[in-house]
């Protein structure tokens, strides 16, 4: 159970225009990080533009924007997020079902992946771990990505990382049962 209380148009009818704007970006639900994140407007807007430009306005193909917000969740533990994209994008963005169980492993080690995947794996994983890239892994990144895409990747990694971690802060309950 979340650990504060969820806003809708019932309990903050003045907010009704902005939770249409978010119905209508969400997959026509006020879903649960909103329902959280309204007690704030202003920051439920730009955290929903962030997330817009970091999933749909990158030159990342969405298979590899889902490897990484998928390892992200896994890492940190964050079950709300690894479900969501598990059931409405991984699939739908080349993700087999083979994949998506290596990548919720504590550490991927198998032969289901590339050696790009690999190298963009390991990326997302020290980047999450540590904060910080050590040159081999940055070199490493850098022979299977140009520059704006390691840029990308990067805010992308640091995004749902945020993003998982006020999820597991406020205790966010799943979609289904809110």
């Amino acid at each position: 159970m979340a650990r504060i209380s969820y806003v809708n148009e019932i309990s903050h009818p003045e907010l009704q225009e902005v939770i249409q704007v978010i119905r209508e970006q969400r997959r026509g639900k006020l879903i649960p990080v909103y329902g959280l994140l309204l007690h704030s407007p202003e920051v439920a807007k730009t955290w929903m533009e962030l997330l817009n430009a970091v999933r749909w306005k990158t030159t990342l193909s969405s298979r590899i924007r889902e490897i990484a917000i998928i390892r992200v969740a896994v890492l940190n533990h964050c079950r709300y997020v690894i479900d969501v994209h598990l059931a409405n994008f991984a699939k739908q963005d080349g993700l087999t079902d083979e994949e998506c169980l290596a990548l919720l492993q504590t550490k991927v080690t198998n032969d289901v992946f590339s050696e790009s995947d690999l190298a963009i794996i390991h990326y997302v994983d020290t980047l999450t771990m540590t904060a910080n890239v050590e040159e081999a892994v940055f070199k490493k990144v850098k022979e299977w990505m140009n520059e704006r895409e390691i840029v990308e990747i990067s805010v992308l990694v640091g995004t749902y990382n945020m993003h998982t971690r006020v999820f597991n802060a406020l205790q966010i309950d799943p979609e289904d049962s809110k």
